[in-house]
């Protein structure tokens, strides 16, 4: 038997020992002095604690000092514990119907790729797209902003994620140590974050920010309105987003102009499309068709879930075929970050943040948009969306009387910047697929998020400046 022996000095053994619980140490200091001041005016002791429980988890979810699913049910302990909602409450709030929307997605991905059907096209995009590795990542990311136009971006997620997970094995990429492997799983969320704020399809968000003004401003918003007004941003941050993947993460893999003839092999070693390949492709097809027409009437969990029934009904997959496909933590840390989302929202912290770091500030128009837009950037990082919306659209619409501004700018100025969450899995389920796949983690996420929530804003506030005026949506 082999012995190593560690030769490293004594002091620096001890300090790396005890880094770990100096670090859970400081994080209880901190927390116990949140609770411990004043509650500030305009706050509840409900929403003090909320803002400390938030504050604590969105720390560890970062640092992943410990998994991000411990992390979720930590806040799921400390919720109920320190009186910010009830445990019914709490607990009732993880049937939300985004996480059983992930559950769903999972076992869907799951019988694709089992089926075979994902790796056939798998082989495919990549004879395609094999002579260039960059092509390949430039296919993804455009692909999933397309499609993301026309349904939600969450759906889109859902839908590509087993073919990027097949070709991420198809060149046998180390999970999280590959670069290219990074490349292709943040492309893939990207290019749904992106594509998903061009159209009303692209999620809930929009459709529910436009419900708001029509009921408090009797304005509001048409298709083709939206999406040309906001079309600029999509164009910008796609052109940006590749770019900065590409410099972030650089290609680690030898070009693959050599690979054409082994994947021809590959496919004809498949042999003809098989009866599970038409009948799960079908399914798969139908779901998205349904998603997409359907999705805003059924909701887009209980379609994923029919489908999962179906599938079943006519034994296309077997439970122990598809378990080992379903990310359990990824669920568990879904529920989390909503349950937290909800007790900020229902303690009224949230909204007091949005008015304190709004209204402290506000003196022009101008300041009001980019302050509204820059609060629900950073709101979308940790809670849901349509949480922002909610949040936010009452406190924007109301300064917009205030300082004149046009309510339906507001609407824009609130809506667009909530589906632009880049940094953190939590905040978008294209996000938490993508670090599902192992092959991208929470840091490396958060590192390239940075800089495209800093792009964004700037990009989203320097057309709103110059290019809204031109199609009469001026202050």
């Amino acid at each position: 038997m082999k012995i190593e022996i560690d030769r490293r000095p004594l002091w620096l053994l001890l300090l790396l020992k005890g880094i770990r619980p100096l670090s859970f140490l400081g994080i209880a200091f901190v927390f116990w002095y949140l609770l411990s001041i004043p509650t500030p005016e305009g706050l509840t002791l409900a929403g003090r604690n909320a803002i400390a429980i938030f504050l604590v988890c969105l720390f560890l979810w970062v640092s992943n000092l410990i998994p991000l699913a411990v992390t979720s049910i930590l806040a799921i302990i400390m919720v109920p514990l320190f009186g910010v909602l009830t445990e019914r409450e709490t607990f009732a709030l993880f049937g939300n119907e985004a996480v059983f929307f992930i559950l769903g997605a999972f076992i869907l991905a799951g019988a694709v790729m089992h089926s075979g059907l994902s790796k056939r096209i798998a082989l495919s995009i990549m004879g395609r797209f094999g002579d260039s590795s960059r092509g390949l990542v430039r296919a993804i990311f455009l692909l999933a902003a397309i499609l993301s136009f026309f349904m939600s971006e969450h759906a889109v997620a859902a839908m590509l994620f087993p073919i990027v997970l097949e070709i991420a094995k198809g060149l046998k990429l180390r999970p999280g140590r590959s670069n290219y492997g990074k490349l292709l799983f943040i492309s893939l969320a990207w290019g749904c974050i992106i594509g998903g704020v061009a159209t009303f399809l692209g999620g809930a968000r929009v459709p529910l920010a436009v419900g708001i003004l029509k009921e408090t401003g009797g304005e509001t918003i048409g298709f083709i309105e939206y999406t040309v007004a906001v079309f600029p941003v999509v164009i910008i941050m796609l052109v940006v987003g590749y770019n900065v993947l590409v410099r972030l993460f650089p290609v680690d893999i030898p070009e693959m102009a050599d690979t054409g003839g082994l994947l021809s092999r590959r496919l004809q070693e498949l042999g003809k499309v098989s009866y599970n390949e038409y009948a799960v492709g079908t399914i798969m097809f139908v779901t998205v068709l349904a998603w997409v027409f359907l999705g805003g009437r059924l909701g887009l969990a209980i379609i994923a879930l029919t489908s999962v029934v179906v599938l079943f009904i006519f034994r296309l997959v077997r439970w122990k075929d598809i378990e080992e496909y379903v990310n359990w933590g990824i669920i568990l840390m879904y529920g989390g970050a909503i349950i937290l989302g909800t007790a900020l929202d229902k303690s009224g912290a949230a909204a007091w943040m949005a008015d304190q770091t709004i209204g402290a500030w506000a003196r022009t128009p101008w300041v009001v948009i980019a302050l509204l837009s820059l609060t629900a950037l950073v709101l979308t990082e940790g809670i849901s969306n349509v949480a922002v919306i909610a949040i936010l659209m009452p406190v924007g619409i109301g300064m917009a009387s205030k300082f004149g501004i046009d309510p339906v700018i507001i609407t824009f100025s609130i809506a667009v910047p909530a589906g632009l969450a880049f940094c953190l899995p939590m905040s978008t389920p294209a996000n938490a697929i993508s670090v599902s796949s192992n092959y991208v983690g929470v840091k490396d996420m958060a590192k390239a998020g940075i800089f495209m929530g800093i792009t964004a804003w700037i990009a989203f506030n320097i057309v709103a400046r110059v290019y809204w005026p031109i199609i009469g949506l001026g202050f």
